[in-house]
């Protein structure tokens, strides 16, 4: 198999290349702009996001699982992190591993995890009594994270430091 790194990056910029893309044909359509059809592409396109996002993280977490020999992929990977005292890395880590589980699983103890520290996030995060995130944007989904190709970049950029130090 190829270099797990270069294939995470080529699939990432791959997909936000053409989410981008089909992005901007939806919006340059003047017959279409604001139709139901219109939007509903616009939130498939946001909620593609999301769902590459934790495909990203659970290959890899079963990536780990292989690579490593072991039954929980981040865990042993987080335990070899603090092993070689990257601290930093650990919860760099920790904190994109709560995010991909808030997408899947909702409110839970990644998500009560996460809200206390709303503040120094990488990410936007909910709030428990926030509806949107920014109220009036027709293409977002119904997330407690909010997946955008810069959240969607961290999760890839996560990935290789921790391939960096793993394999």
């Amino acid at each position: 198999m190829h270099d797990l790194k270069d294939l995470v990056y080529r699939s990432t910029a791959f997909t936000l290349i053409e989410l981008e893309r089909v992005n901007s044909i939806i919006i340059e359509e003047p017959s279409e702009n604001g139709s139901t059809v219109a939007v509903k592409d616009l939130q498939m396109i946001q909620l593609q996001k999301v769902f590459f996002a934790i495909g990203m993280f659970s290959y890899f977490e079963s990536f780990l699982q292989r690579e490593l020999s072991c039954m929980d992929g981040f865990k042993e990977a987080k335990k070899i992190l603090k092993e070689k005292g990257l601290a930093e890395l650990t919860k760099r880590f920790e904190i994109f591993i709560c995010a991909v589980n808030v997408l899947k699983h909702g409110e839970g103890k990644s998500y009560d995890t996460l809200l206390p520290k709303n503040d120094t996030l990488p990410f936007n995060i909910k709030q428990r009594d926030q509806a949107f995130f920014f109220e009036g944007d027709v293409s977002e989904v119904d997330t407690l994270i909010e997946v955008d190709d810069e959240f969607i970049l961290n999760c890839a950029k996560t990935i290789e430091l921790v391939l960096d130090h793993i394999a």
